[in-house]
C-alpha cells in the first residue's frame, strides 16, 4: 500500500515540474518569437530605406533614377570611394565603371551626406591624463599675488614672467570626452532583398518619383518549437520619401 502511494506521489511531483516547465516555456517562447519580429521588421525597414537612398542618391548624381538598382548602387558607393580619396572630385565627372563611361555630376558634401546616410551613428569616449597646477603670480591690478589654475605644461612659460612666484600644488586631473562619429558603411546587393522571405522588394518608378514596397503579400508564418510561430505581416513602403511606418 505504501509502494502505491509513493508511486503515485512521484507521477503527481513530475507532472508537476512538467506543469512548471510547460508555464516558462509558454511564457518566455513566445516574448522571444515577438522580440524577433520587431527585430526583422526595423531591419526589414532599414533594408527599405537604404534601397530608397540608393536610388536618391543616383537621382542626385544622374538627375534620374535607375530601374536596375544594383547598378545604382554600385555607382554610388564608387562615387563614394572617389570622393575619399580626393576631396576635389565635385562637379562634372565621368565615371569608368561596369564596362561604360557613365556621366556624374558630383554636389559638394556628398561624401559627408553619404556617410550620415548609410553610417552607423557611434560615440566614444577618449579620457586624456592630465595635471592641474597651482600658479602665485603677482596682479599689478590687485597690487598683491594671485592664484591661477593652470595646465602643468603651461607652468614652464609662465615661469619667464616676472609675475611668476611659484607653484604651490599640483592636483591630476582626467579629461573626459565624448566624440560622434559614423562608422562608414557601403550598402550591397543583400539591402535588396526582405530578411524574412529573402524575396526583392517591389521597386516602382515613376515620372517624378520612386516607391519601394514590401514583398510580403500575405501573413507570412514560420513554425517554432511545434506549438509556437513567427509571423510577419507586410512591412509597409516608402516613396518621395515618406515611409509608411512613420
Amino acid at each position: 500500500m505504501d509502494k502505491k502511494i509513493q508511486h503515485k506521489t512521484d507521477w503527481i511531483e513530475l507532472l508537476i515540474v512538467l506543469a512548471i516547465v510547460f508555464l516558462i516555456i509558454a511564457i518566455y517562447v513566445p516574448v522571444a518569437i515577438w522580440v524577433d519580429e520587431d527585430h526583422f521588421e526595423e531591419l526589414s525597414h532599414s533594408r527599405m530605406e537604404n534601397v530608397y537612398n540608393i536610388e536618391r542618391f543616383y537621382a542626385q548624381l544622374t538627375n534620374e533614377y535607375n530601374q536596375n538598382g544594383y547598378e545604382a548602387m554600385h555607382i554610388i558607393n564608387a562615387v563614394s570611394d572617389s570622393v575619399t580619396a580626393d576631396s576635389n572630385y565635385v562637379g562634372e565627372q565621368k565615371l569608368n565603371l561596369l564596362g561604360k563611361v557613365i556621366d556624374v555630376n558630383v554636389p559638394a558634401g556628398f561624401g559627408v551626406e553619404f556617410d550620415t546616410t548609410f553610417g552607423f551613428h557611434k560615440f566614444k569616449r577618449d579620457t586624456t591624463a592630465d595635471t592641474t597646477s597651482t600658479v602665485i603670480m603677482y596682479s599689478e591690478e590687485l597690487s598683491r599675488n594671485d592664484t591661477i589654475f593652470v595646465q602643468k605644461k603651461e607652468v614652464a612659460n609662465l615661469q619667464e614672467d616676472p609675475a611668476f612666484r611659484g607653484v604651490i600644488a599640483e592636483e591630476p586631473l582626467e579629461i573626459i570626452a565624448v566624440e560622434s562619429y559614423y562608422d562608414k558603411y557601403q550598402p550591397d546587393s543583400t539591402q535588396f532583398f526582405c530578411p524574412v522571405t529573402e524575396k526583392p522588394y517591389k521597386l516602382a518608378f515613376m515620372e517624378d518619383g520612386f516607391r519601394v514596397d514590401s514583398p510580403i503579400e500575405e501573413t507570412y508564418k514560420k513554425h517554432k518549437y511545434l506549438v509556437f510561430a513567427f509571423k510577419a505581416d507586410n512591412h509597409g513602403y516608402i516613396e518621395d520619401g515618406v515611409a509608411s511606418w512613420d
